[in-house]
Formats: C-alpha cells, structure tokens, sequence
C-alpha cells in the first residue's frame, strides 16, 4: 500500500511521544502532504514542537516525521529546517533570473551572414569576415554595422545556430557508388567442388616501401589451397596471379567469390572471369563470415609459414617459387584438416561438429566426393594426383617446406643487402 496518500488532522499529534508511536506504526503506509504546503507544513511542526531546545535524538524523531509526511529526503529536510532556524519562517524564495550574456547579433544579422554565404558559395571563416567589413567600410551598407567587426571563431557559432541552419539547410538523395560488378551474396557450393574463396593479404611495410602481396585461395568443400605471390596489387601484376592459381586447381572452376577490395572488384577480373564462365560473387555488408575459411586460412598458412616481417617487392618472384614448390604441395597432399559435420538440434538450430575421423588431407577429401571423377579437369587423373601424394610423407614434405623457407629467407636477405 505503498504511495497511499490519506487526509489527517495531524495536529492532534502533541508531543514527540505521540510522534513516535505514530512513526513506528506507519511504517508500511506513506503519507503525504501536497507539494504546495510543504514548507507551510514543515514551519507549522516547528513552531509547534520547537527544535533547538530537544537533544540529538528528539530532534532525529522531528526530522523523521517530516520526511515520512513530505516524502523529501534528509538532506532536504536539514536544509529547510537550517533555514527556518535562520529566517524564522518558510516562505517560497522567488527565482532569480539566469545571468547570461547579452545577445549583439540579431535574427536580422544571422539572416545576412546567410545570404552572404549563399552569395559566396561559402566561403572560409575569414574570408567572408573580410566580405563584410568591406561591406560596411568600403561599400557603405550599413546592414553590416555589427557583423564587420565580429570573429571569425563567432561567426562559425553563428552558422551552426538554428536560425542560420533553417535558413540555409537543404536535402540531396546519396547518389549510389556501388560497382555493378559480381553478386552480393555467399558461395553456394552445395558439397561440389569448384568454389573458391580468395583474399590477398601484405607482407609489411619498411621505410615507406610496400612489401610483397600473397593471394590465397581456398576451395569451399575441398579446402584445397594455392598461394601465389605478387609485387604489387595492379592490374599488371594480379590478374597473371589469378590465372595462376585457377588453372593450379585439379578440378573445373565454377565460382569466385572474394571481399569488397578494389584489387579483385573491377571490370578486368570480372573480364577475366567471364571468358572462364565462372561466377563472380562478393561478401556482404555485416556478414563476416562470408569470406571467413579464407581469411581463417591465412593466419593458419600464410602468416604461420612466411609471418610477418617486411619482404620486399622485388623478391615476389622467389617467394612465388617457394610456395609453388614447396608450401602449396604441403598443404593440399600432407596437412590433415577437419571438415565439419552440420548437425541439426531439437530447436532447428545447426550445429558443427569437428570429429577426429572426418579428418584428412584436402586431396583425400576431394576424393572422397560422390563421383569425384566428373569433377576433375581435362588432362588430369586421380593416378597422377595419387602419386604425387605418395611421392614422400607427411614428414619429409615437413622437412623439405621447413628446409625451402630458411633458404626462401636466406636469399630474400642477401637480395636486400646487395639493393642496399
């Protein structure tokens, strides 16, 4: 019952026994005097039981009683009560006018400054100061008596007040910038192979100079996985790179999907993959996962074998050989990666599931595939991609990747030295 709000004769209370037994009575009911007599109220209890002549404790009980009837705090109260002892009554303190500084620019004047700037095509702060007190001095109008000799810093306050914006504020439609080049939405592999996801990422910079950039790409069933390198990101450069790496796949090419990077958005990659019938699709705006199994698959194969330190641009071309040679070899025949099993819950919820028997090497999960043979290119048979798998083990394709590297990083040293 909390909020109750009841009419009493309070006064009948007589002594600070009686107020006492009231307050330890009421103690789930609120009472409340109406805001327009409290402090009437407040001066009333005070000339009735005094204050300053009862001790701490009295004096709590009076305070007490007055907050439960007028629902202020105590604080509140004090200070009233502070000023009843002072004033000797409570009467309501007029409000007193905000101080503030006078207003020298007019309506009129901000409506000038904004016809001058529309005159003007708006020009700087100071430039259209100068306009004004050249107005006034040179020209004599007398409309810029006052806005001659303002500041520049108050003349850009008064282009941002409201009088100003409403005379001057328009609206223009964003006009659209995007490229009609590729479809906005995920790779739809449905188990085929031939969907590959690509992404490039930098190999530093040094002293103002760009290193070198990796092109990864992945293939959304298989994970099969080809890097190559370029020295820059041009159109010269990228699209031999991109040709590369497609005809490297061991099956046909059906779709192309990468970010919104302006290295692969453009009309000669869409040309390029045009003449190859290959769709062209791109991530979609707050949908990060669209481009993720390559982006995850450069921090676990680009960055983890040739990291992060700065290489040079005009070593592309031995790095390029290092992952022909040796990186992508390894990854695609020796290196075990889990492919998930999409399991649907009792709430129609998928979930992925990493088991250690699902786990096999990107070869061995292309060949895996239902009629995995329809998907190979012309010229290329499982018996060559077999032998190659089972030309060396897993370690010794290790060792030979790991020997390759020191020696990619030896001769990248000594290339720079001889640049030096």
């Amino acid at each position: 019952m909390q909020g109750m709000v009841i009419n009493m004769e309070e006064a009948q209370l007589k002594t600070l026994a009686q107020i006492k037994a009231f307050l330890d009575g009421t103690s789930e009911v609120s009472f409340r005097v109406p805001k327009e007599e409290r402090n009437a109220f407040i001066e009333r209890v005070l000339k009735r039981f005094g204050y300053a002549p009862h001790g701490r404790v009295d004096r709590g009980v009076l305070l007490r009683y007055i907050e439960r009837m007028t629902g202020l705090s105590r604080q509140q109260v004090t200070r009233l009560v502070a000023r009843y002892r002072k004033d000797g009554k409570l009467s309501k303190q007029p409000c007193k006018p905000k101080k503030g500084f006078a207003c020298r620019y007019t309506a009129a004047d901000v409506a000038l400054l904004a016809d001058t700037d529309v005159l003007h095509s708006m020009l700087s702060g100071p430039a259209t100061r100068k306009l004004m007190e050249r107005a006034y001095q040179v020209f004599g109008d007398p409309r810029y008596e006052r806005l001659a000799g303002i500041s520049v810093s108050h003349l850009y306050n008064l282009r941002e007040s409201r009088p100003y914006q409403d005379k001057r504020r328009h609206w223009t439609k964003t006009n659209p910038t995007a490229a009609p080049i590729g479809t906005r939405r995920a790779p739809q592999p449905d188990g085929v192979p031939g969907y590959i996801r690509i992404d490039s990422v930098h190999q530093g910079d040094q002293d103002g100079l760009k290193g070198v950039y990796h092109v990864n790409a992945v293939d959304c069933v298989t994970q099969m996985q080809f890097v190559a390198t370029c020295e820059k990101i041009s159109e010269a450069y990228l699209l031999p790179v991109i040709w590369q790496l497609l005809a490297e796949f061991p099956f046909v090419i059906i779709g192309f999907h990468s970010d919104n990077g302006s290295e692969y958005i453009n009309y000669q990659v869409a040309k390029l993959l045009d003449k190859l019938l290959v769709e062209f699709t791109k991530s979609r705006p707050r949908h990060s996962n669209d481009n993720a199994l390559a982006e995850s698959k450069n921090a676990a194969v680009v960055r983890k074998h040739l990291g992060y330190a700065h290489i040079p641009q005009h070593c592309a071309s031995l790095v390029n050989a290092f992952c022909a040679g040796f990186l992508n070899p390894y990854v695609n025949f020796h290196r075990p990666c889990f492919f998930p099993e999409t399991i649907m819950d009792a709430k129609g919820k998928q979930r992925k599931k990493y088991r250690h028997e699902d786990m096999m090497t990107p070869y061995e999960k292309f060949k895996s595939l239902t009629e995995a043979d329809k998907y190979l290119k012309d010229g290329v048979t499982f018996e060559q991609l077999g032998a190659q798998a089972a030309k060396i083990s897993d370690n010794d394709a290790a060792l030979a990747l790991n020997n390759a590297r020191k020696k990619l990083f030896k001769d990248i040293a000594t290339a720079m030295k001889k640049r030096a």
